[in-house]
């Protein structure tokens, strides 16, 4: 997924991959291989409630200076725990490098240290979760291994 907005469907179409392949056809979960890609500006969402908590204001990009920072990442904090709940049933994440790069530097700002924040970024992924070079190559890699490509926005 590339946007914020892509992020339910994502988490439904995972589950629907799972539920279809047992009512479908009669496949185990652990027989389905799926892996989520969190790139561009969907990329935030791979990083744990550690860092949603410290830069959340930042990683969102929209938010009101004034407004509380995020208790956690939006999917998997508090009641809403998809992203652990999907990492229980097998799925893997990879998150864009890149990206991760660029918020590094936005939350570092000017003065800051963007190496320090992206190292921060990299030990709190979200569970099963790994920062590839760019989202587009873990997508293209992955389908050189046989997966085959849903986009969701």
């Amino acid at each position: 997924m590339t946007s914020p907005a892509g992020v339910p469907d994502a988490i439904r179409f995972a589950g629907n991959l799972f539920n279809g392949n047992k009512s479908g056809y009669g496949v185990e979960e652990s027989d389905v291989s799926i892996v989520i890609v969190l790139r561009h500006s969907a990329t935030a969402y791979g990083f744990n409630n550690a860092v949603w908590t410290k830069h959340g204001k930042m990683l969102g990009g929209q938010a009101a200076a004034d407004a509380p920072a995020p208790a956690g990442n939006p999917y998997d904090s508090g009641d809403r725990t998809q992203f652990a709940g999907l990492a229980k049933r097998g799925v893997h994440f990879m998150v864009c490098g890149t990206a991760s790069r660029g918020l590094s530097r936005r939350v570092a700002g000017q003065a800051g240290d963007a190496d320090a924040v992206f190292k921060e970024f990299e030990s709190n992924l979200i569970a099963s979760a790994r920062i590839v070079s760019a989202g587009v190559v873990g997508v293209t890699h992955a389908q050189e291994y046989g997966y085959s490509y849903i986009y969701v926005g």
